[in-house]
């Protein structure tokens, strides 16, 4: 059965909690693949307006588009300019389009290292070894997603804007500009807020809760200052 957008982003957003709360535990990254990968996917098929793959294990691709394009996603953990995603040789001609992305696990946000046709990937692929063909995260720039998720709630503080999207990420603006990264700016506000920077485990709170909290304080104060006086 298809997931509706609305069950898309719960189940993401539920993936997510899932994924940091095995990291809080001590899990390493390189354990969690199976679910690094469905998050891949999940959010994948959120920015294409489209649907899992229908069946299990499906040969080639993972996700379906909203405009009918057959797209393999490949999901990393891995910080830094390092390590590679592998594609089987033999199942690329299934594809359409390729999205390649990484899980942030300091920032717990989900960034877009590839999304490109599968001609275009051809020509990043290495050799084909074993029937596979890897493709170098070193030669891949880091990209941001390109606005197609909407931001569910939005709130204002002097100079600043706080978004919180439809996937659980969090944007930040000062004076109408992009600040990145946006936990530095999210700290200030927070110390103005009077919200602390741990969560009850004593762990520190990631770009995601602490701009969650903050929209949750900036909204309460509003709605407190336009209540009316009662009596």
């Amino acid at each position: 059965m298809a997931l509706t957008q609305m069950q898309l982003i719960q189940s993401l957003g539920e993936a997510m909690a899932w994924f940091e709360r095995e990291l809080n535990w001590g899990v390493p990254p390189t354990e969690l693949r199976h679910l690094c990968g469905r998050i891949g996917e999940l959010y994948a098929a959120l920015i294409t307006n489209g649907q899992m793959a229908t069946a299990v294990n499906q040969k080639g691709y993972d996700v379906v588009s909203g405009d009918g394009e057959k797209i393999s996603v490949k999901t990393t953990a891995t910080s830094g300019g390092g390590g590679h995603v592998s594609f089987n040789a033999n199942t690329l001609e299934l594809v359409d389009r390729v999205i390649v992305l990484r899980v942030n696990t300091d920032e717990m946000q989900i960034e877009t290292l590839l999304d490109a046709t599968v001609e275009k990937l051809l020509e990043l692929l290495g050799a084909e070894t074993e029937r596979k063909r890897s493709l170098s995260l070193g030669r891949l720039s880091k990209a941001k997603p390109k606005g197609e998720l909407k931001a569910i709630r939005s709130v204002a503080l002097d100079a600043y804007r706080v978004r919180e999207l439809e996937n659980g990420s969090i944007e930040v603006e000062q004076d109408g500009l992009p600040v990145s990264p946006a936990k530095p700016a999210l700290r200030q506000l927070a110390e103005r807020l009077g919200i602390g920077f741990l969560n009850s485990n004593g762990n520190a709170l990631n770009t995601r809760q602490l701009g969650s909290q903050i929209i949750k304080s900036i909204e309460e104060r509003k709605i407190h200052v336009e209540a009316p006086l009662l009596g």
